[in-house]
């Protein structure tokens, strides 16, 4: 790739976020094309390969407030790959080509002094002081799981066992890829990991160095376990706290549970996908848990108390005003799910009226005696009325 290639490459079209984009957006945006285009989710897919290596490398310039600085100044200054100037007295425009530039830009009238042009962009092709490139920690890959927990369990809070799939240092060779446990250090890269490649303008730009695949080790006599790669699909069983409180298809995130880094790079994040079971009798309702509670229509009508189911405690007693219509909700406090500054929500109790299917003759005589004493009563005049009305 040409020097006039890359300063042409857009990077934020690469991730889809706008050149204004800010940091937890580009981060955010990468994190979903990584996983989407990587490796191991796209075995045998050679344009996902393509696209995760294009992915990772605007990540590099983008997820770097320096690099990312120099690589807006470098697209500003030479737009796309050309630098324009007025022709005096045509109106027209003059085309430099970038080699000519980062080749023969030296002090005198109109240059950029003794180092050339390149100079620009020194560290974001880690070029600084002429010390070549420089190996980076590399962080973790993310690791993302599922849990399905008990209606009361994601109320209380949890302690679950989650049994985990990742990459991790082989054991048989403990990460080194090599049998013995003595590989050699690369002779391409010299141990970086990395290859710089010239492109003939007065700068180079790296590469992960394709005989040891970035590792800056070859195994002589490579591990049958990772077959030289010094990294082995590993499973292992973590006890998770799920705190409560949490909600149906909410995602936690635990900070350096994930792919342990390589060169001394922090661990991965792992994200657990929390799934939670139904409850025949409670409900829920952001931090406030519901139940519907029975009553009689004497109860509805006289008013009394009644008692109410609460979850994993004592039942608690409300006081049924008289006159209470079917459907009321009341409220019990601090008898809902716990929120995140440890107090709790509320239970929201819906009255609905209890109409019997069988009656007794006693029960009907006494019904029958307060329908007569309410025959004069139309419960249904104020509905026609409003419909008169509209």
């Amino acid at each position: 790739m040409s020097t006039k290639d890359f300063v042409e490459k857009d990077y934020y079209k690469v991730l889809g976020v706008p050149k204004d984009a800010t940091d937890a957006e580009i981060k955010k945006a990468y994190r979903k094309l990584a996983r989407e285009n990587h490796p191991d989710a796209n075995k045998g897919d050679a344009k996902a390969e393509e696209r995760f290596k294009e992915i990772s490398e605007a990540n590099d310039v983008l997820g770097d407030p320096k690099k990312r600085k120099e690589y807006d100044e470098a697209r500003a200054l030479f737009g796309n790959g050309g630098f324009r100037a007025g022709a005096p007295g045509a109106g027209g425009s003059f085309n430099f080509d970038l080699g000519d530039l980062f080749g023969g830009a030296q002090g005198g009238a109109g240059g950029f002094g003794g180092g050339g042009i390149g100079d620009v962009f020194g560290g974001l092709f880690n070029r600084g002081g002429g010390a070549g490139p420089r190996t980076q920690p590399r962080r973790g890959q993310d690791i993302e799981s599922e849990v399905t927990l008990s209606f009361t369990e994601a109320i209380e809070g949890a302690t679950v066992p989650l049994r985990m799939s990742s990459q991790q240092p082989c054991t048989a060779c403990s990460g080194t890829g090599d049998k013995n446990g003595t590989p050699r250090v690369c002779p391409t890269c010299v141990g970086t990991g990395q290859v710089s490649r010239g492109s003939g303008g007065g700068f180079s730009l790296t590469d992960p160095c394709v005989d040891c695949k970035g590792r800056g080790l070859i195994a002589e006599n490579p591990c049958e376990v990772c077959k030289g790669s010094g990294r082995a699909k590993s499973s292992r069983t973590m006890q998770v706290r799920i705190p409560a409180g949490v909600s149906d298809n909410q995602k936690i995130r635990l900070r350096g549970k994930g792919t342990p880094g390589e060169r001394g790079g922090p661990n991965g994040d792992l994200y657990v996908v929390v799934h939670v079971d139904t409850h025949p009798v409670f409900g829920r309702k952001d931090d406030n848990l519901t139940v519907t509670v029975p009553v009689s229509f004497a109860e509805a009508a006289l008013g009394g108390e009644v008692k109410v189911p609460t979850l994993g405690g004592p039942p608690v007693t409300l006081k049924l005003p008289a006159g209470t219509p079917n459907g009321r909700t009341m409220r019990a406090r601090g008898k809902g799910a716990v929120r995140k500054d440890g107090t709790r929500g509320d239970l929201l109790v819906t009255v609905e009226v209890a109409v019997p299917r069988e009656l007794d003759d006693k029960a009907r005589e006494a019904l029958e005696t307060y329908r007569e004493a309410t025959a004069s009563e139309d419960p249904r005049a104020e509905l026609f009325q409003a419909a008169k009305g509209a």
